[in-house]
């Protein structure tokens, strides 16, 4: 239960009014997310899977609207995963990241060459020094988990399928193997770790 304003009744966030919020503040273009410091007014019963699924009270949220306007307004601070209005601020789970990469395009090649990652809420990204890959070991599968950063703090978790055409297209630059964009290489695998 979100605390009082003095004066005020108590208020328990709900995500008709987080929704209605950010419609009214919106304008054109992603809201602007970094000016909201609104205070704090406790958790929402809201998940997000590790598939990018978005549930609340265990239910799945189905409208791709909803969960593409809420997507929008996830902010992380201090580890911890927030919707955020000019008015709200109530914090949600994130079993993983927020956001799973389900494409990328390719254009060009070598160390010119732009990978542009594609999410499952429409968001693009091209890697790069603002937004750089990174390869971690899955704890579950120990096998490599890739992601990408789309903005402020917020990772999309590059799907399987993407993942084998990144090692498709990727290259050997000294010991390690991985791929380039945006000027950067992005180490995949040590040369020297590959399969035979």
């Amino acid at each position: 239960m979100a605390k009082a304003m003095s004066g005020q009744k108590p208020v328990t966030p709900s995500p008709d009014g987080i929704e209605a919020s950010v419609k009214a503040a919106k304008t054109r273009g992603s809201p602007p997310v970094h000016l909201w410091n609104p205070p704090f007014c406790g958790d929402l019963d809201i998940n997000v899977a590790k598939d990018g699924s978005w549930s609340y009270l265990g239910s799945p949220i189905n409208r791709f609207e909803l969960v593409k306007l809420f997507s929008s307004i996830l902010k992380k601070e201090d580890g911890k995963y927030y919707l955020v209005t000019p008015v709200e601020k109530v914090g949600i789970t994130v079993e993983d990241v927020p956001f799973v990469a389900v494409d990328f395009e390719v254009e060009g090649s070598g160390e010119t060459q732009k990978l542009t990652f594609t999410t499952h809420v429409g968001d693009t990204a091209v890697a790069g020094a603002d937004h750089p890959l990174r390869i971690v070991i899955d704890t579950e599968t120990e096998e490599p988990a890739p992601y990408i950063l789309v903005r402020a703090n917020l990772e999309a978790r590059i799907d399987r399928k993407s993942f084998y055409r990144l090692v498709d297209i990727a290259e050997h630059s000294g010991e390690w193997f991985g791929v380039w964009s945006g000027g950067q290489f992005f180490h995949l695998i040590r040369s020297d770790d590959l399969p035979d």
